[in-house]
């Protein structure tokens, strides 16, 4: 095992899979490669005092409140075990938050996959042994529990509504990018709606993009808003060189919030499933190839065997190409879900994620001139996507 800073940004080698690639930003610490130092706040700040259009509190208010929740997370676990060497281990460093005085840490599932082995440290303070409570891959969540006496001196972070976050909001990252601890940067919500590719292939919709640099080892770390309230868990970043370029991606902490309180409760974390692939309608694309209706979600696949395969929904048969975007044509259009107008696949989905598996579904359905209401009985997401 290497150390030092011969150790920072291994993952980077191991994420990338060609291209612009969305990359888990948590950090592998076997590896060699340089770091990247980007701001560090403690006390002071060379940031902006503070955000002069938000009425919020400055960047160092928010920093010395929160600071002390935030940990760093090492987890081991054992890549091979050769016979002759035994058991070969790697870690893999991430950041977390605590949520209760009762020693809960949020962070990304990615950062303890696999793990036999989790610990957090604080600031200057020793690594504590930690329980993983329960994991969910489809949304990238884990929640953690400190062991012994901690968690009289813990500092929960105040945890926000992400429903309220707009495009231009002002934010910081809080978290351990290449091992520095509690680095914080500043910047602003770049969008809302993004979906970013969740661990075990499925979608994690309503994500909020942000231009605050994040960096390996980010993963888990808190996004917060002006007042000071966690509005997200830092996740991915899209970037050629796996490095920060301005876009990070944070799971709104409304998912965040529904799925540790079932962690915590349950262990485990149960979805809705409709098993479909779908794309959202544009003018253009109604308009030069003749689709019934100009908004909607167009249904490109229906996955055997899954809930939308035995209520009869049709996915598409003939592909194209518009605007370098593929197409699969004539399969069903969904433009109403329980009621509710469906004009995106983000909506659809969003609807679909508020359900439980065996709620039943209304939907309104357009199949070549045809208007149909098909009732959909949900299942239970599997852990991969199949069919």
């Amino acid at each position: 095992m290497q150390s030092g800073w011969a150790k920072a940004g291994a993952l980077l080698a191991a994420a990338l899979l060609g291209g612009v690639v969305a990359v888990g930003i948590g950090q592998a610490i076997d590896g060699g490669s340089s770091t990247t130092v980007i701001r560090e706040v403690q006390g002071g700040t060379t940031e902006p005092a503070s955000f002069p259009t938000s009425g919020g509190k400055k960047i160092s208010q928010i920093y010395s409140a929160a600071k002390h929740g935030v940990v760093q997370v090492t987890s081991t676990s054992v890549v091979s075990d050769n016979p002759f060497l035994g058991p070969q281990e790697q870690q893999a460093q991430g950041s977390g938050f605590v949520i209760d005085k009762d020693g809960h840490v949020v962070t990304n599932y990615h950062v303890v996959q696999g793990a036999k082995k989790v610990q957090v440290s604080f600031s200057d303070s020793e690594q504590i042994n930690a329980t993983v409570v329960g994991t969910d891959p489809s949304t990238d969540i884990a929640v953690l529990k400190i062991q012994g006496t901690w968690s009289r001196s813990l500092t929960p972070l105040m945890l926000g509504s992400s429903g309220a976050v707009q495009v231009g909001d002002a934010v910081v990252a809080i978290g351990n990018p290449f091992g520095l601890e509690r680095t914080v940067t500043a910047g602003i919500v770049s969008a809302l709606q993004r979906q970013i590719t969740a661990p075990n292939g499925f979608q994690i919709d309503e994500v909020i993009q942000t231009d605050a640099a994040i960096n390996h080892g980010n993963s888990g770390g808190p996004l917060l808003n002006a007042n000071g309230d966690v509005i997200g868990v830092n996740a991915q970043i899209e970037s050629e060189s796996g490095g920060n370029v301005g876009i990070g991606f944070a799971i709104p902490i409304d998912t965040v919030k529904n799925v540790a309180g079932q962690l915590i409760k349950e262990g485990k974390v149960e979805h809705a499933y409709l098993g479909i692939e779908m794309a959202t309608i544009n003018t253009d694309l109604a308009e030069n190839f003749r689709v019934p209706v100009d908004k909607g979600a167009l249904i490109q696949r229906v996955r055997g065997g899954s809930p939308a395969a035995d209520a009869g929904l049709k996915g598409g048969t003939t592909q194209v190409v518009l605007a370098g975007t593929t197409y699969w044509l004539g399969g069903d259009v969904i433009t109403k879900a329980d009621g509710q107008t469906v004009e995106t696949s983000d909506q659809l989905a969003s609807v679909v994620t508020s359900k439980q598996p065996g709620d039943s579904l209304e939907l309104e359905v357009h199949r070549g001139q045809e208007t149909l209401n098909v009732t959909v009985e949900l299942g239970r997401q599997p852990s991969t996507p199949v069919g």
